[in-house]
């Protein structure tokens, strides 16, 4: 069988094992006729679903493909085994933490040490002033800084229009280019892109964790613009639609999000923010723009963008305090206290992120680890920092390929 036949047994499995679990298909805009059979009668049994991608990978590894479908079949081989890893999990299976993360996103997550940490909250101490521990310093800064409900939109649309404004500089977006905004509640996490297909977009933003202006850019360009809208819409565009447009590769109008294409998306989701936004032009935005539709004191802009260098490395408390709780070794209370510790949130912003992690897992990793290992991937593609055009270039070939971390040697 060819791999576009291959591709539709892994589409009809992608959407199989939906059925077992809700969080696993994050978009799907291919033929209603696979999601109809996909959705029809009581969902196909586990052990059956695992045979089934194990048949499937076999049947990849063994097609005939030519030199332009090389990068097919390794994006179908590595998306398959994480399928069946999860599938495995599915049934009651327990991997560590370490091994969960290597076998759905392809990479083994290394071990953080607290000193890391403690160097960055030192370094915290002296940016912070006033009184108190460095959590409290933190918290009472951050709360100067946080956007008035009553404008949250006003700035995120802001943010949107720079963000969309700096990409169509640098990538050809599909005609239409749209998302709609909403604004929810109790949900896990701080903001989640929906694709729709057909370059269009719902970006849903959770209003239970206050939105400090830091995160408005962050969610605007990491959602958005170069983030997972673009990621999403140029895939579909230059692979997922049929030809002479694109490829017709039917394995990507699906998308299961425990799988290695989700180190690329939150990877590359993050590091677009600084290739968008480089060097001191965030902080230049943020102060002239961002703060005064928020009605808050450019006096603390400066402050704050230091204390967001230091933050990026306590982004991987994340990773520890789930490692520890995912394997045992922290209960809930402790794996709480670390993240208070170490990320320097609130104790009820710990319980929420332990909610994300309860559900999520090690899909944590994707967000600093993705971003550490895109950042160091595109800088060695000659993207550095000092060379901007070669970075949107490197950035949006990555983006706009199959390519998974094992096929960029991550």
């Amino acid at each position: 069988m060819t791999l576009s036949r291959w591709a539709i047994d892994y589409v009809n499995l992608v959407l199989a094992v939906g059925r077992h679990d809700g969080n696993f298909v994050d978009a799907y805009y291919g033929p209603e006729n696979l999601k109809a059979a996909a959705e029809a009668g009581d969902p196909r049994p586990l052990p059956e679903l695992k045979a089934e991608a194990r048949r499937i990978m076999e049947g990849v590894a063994a097609a005939a493909v030519g030199s332009d479908e090389a990068i097919r079949r390794d994006y179908l081989l590595g998306q398959l085994g994480a399928v069946e890893a999860h599938v495995i999990r599915l049934e009651g299976h327990v991997f560590s933490f370490d091994d969960e993360a290597e076998a759905l996103y392809q990479v083994r997550p290394p071990r953080v040490p607290e000193a890391n940490f403690q160097a960055a909250l030192a370094r915290l101490s002296e940016i912070l002033e006033g009184p108190g521990s460095v959590q409290d310093r933190y918290q009472r800064m951050r709360e100067r800084i946080i956007v008035p409900v009553e404008r949250v939109d006003a700035v995120f649309q802001a943010a949107i229009h720079e963000a969309r404004e700096r990409t169509r500089g640098h990538a050809t977006l599909p005609t239409p280019d749209h998302f709609r905004v909403e604004y929810v509640t109790n949900k896990p996490w701080s903001a989640y892109n929906w694709y729709q297909g057909g370059g269009s977009s719902v970006i849903q933003v959770n209003l239970d964790l206050p939105l400090s202006i830091d995160r408005a850019l962050d969610l605007a360009a990491h959602e958005g613009y170069p983030g997972h809208h673009v990621y999403n819409a140029l895939l579909e565009q230059r692979f997922a639609k049929a030809v002479p447009d694109g490829r017709g590769w039917v394995e990507f109008t699906v998308y299961p999000l425990f799988s290695p294409q989700s180190l690329i998306a939150e990877g590359t989701a993050n590091f677009g923010i600084e290739v968008a936004f480089p060097g001191t032009e965030r902080l230049t935005f943020e102060r002239d723009v961002l703060f005064p539709v928020a009605g808050l004191d450019t006096a603390d802009a400066e402050r704050w963008a230091r204390v967001q260098a230091e933050m990026k490395v306590l982004a991987f408390a994340d990773n520890e305090a789930a490692r520890g709780y995912l394997d045992g070794h922290l209960d809930r209370a402790q794996a709480e206290a670390f993240l208070v510790q170490y990320s320097l949130r609130t104790v009820a912003q710990a319980a929420q992120r332990l909610r994300f992690i309860d559900t999520y897992r090690s899909y944590v990793i994707n967000y600093n680890l993705g971003e550490q290992l895109v950042r160091d991937w595109v800088i060695g593609q000659g993207g550095t920092a000092d060379h901007p055009a070669r970075r949107w270039e490197v950035f949006v070939d990555l983006i706009s390929s199959p390519r998974l971390p094992k096929g960029l040697g991550l």
